[in-house]
């Protein structure tokens, strides 16, 4: 079998010939000028044939004064009545709830590490407990009790914003 060379066969012997210059298009130069030159002059030609509207044709002869009429009087008077009026609403008493609520922010086997986490949350104006666990060795960071769970949810929003996360709040009944 006869050998192939194929990296000299993409080679050309003579340079290809350069591109033609190019020369300006003039007969597209010479119809967009002469397009451009009859839409002036059909512009120009147009100007001022349009109909004159009565409005803009009458013009005044003599200034008149703008009058103001007279204020109105006010029918309503409730400007000077509301204030006078009261509203009494009827709310009824809520039952106190026996219903306490707690809120765990950490557990931890180390009680240092429990610590840490109650300093963190006394930079945030709240006073956490560190509980160790009956029964076990873990200690628990806990925060309560609250009156509501309303209560408990507002802490844990302002603990959740100083990127203290994982705050769970828990039925504590009494």
């Amino acid at each position: 079998m006869a050998h192939n060379d194929y990296v000299a066969r993409g080679r050309s012997k003579k340079p290809p010939p350069p591109p033609p210059k190019r020369t300006l298009p003039w007969p597209r130069i010479v119809i967009t000028l002469s397009l451009l030159a009859a839409f002036c002059y059909f512009l120009w030609s147009i100007k001022g044939t349009a109909p004159k509207t009565p409005e803009v044709a009458a013009k005044p002869t003599a200034v008149q004064k703008d009058a103001l009429p007279d204020m109105p009087k006010e029918e309503w008077d409730f400007i000077t009545s509301l204030p006078e009026y009261t509203v009494e609403v009827e709310v009824e008493e809520q039952a106190k709830s026996t219903v306490r609520y707690l809120m765990q922010c950490g557990s931890f086997k180390v009680r240092s590490q429990a610590e840490e986490l109650k300093a963190k949350i006394a930079f945030q104006g709240l006073e956490a407990q560190v509980r160790k666990s009956e029964g076990s060795s873990w200690h628990r960071v806990i925060l309560g009790p609250y009156e509501s769970k309303r209560h408990a949810e507002a802490d844990r929003h302002t603990l959740q914003r100083a990127k203290i996360n994982g705050c769970v709040v828990w039925n504590w009944n009494l």
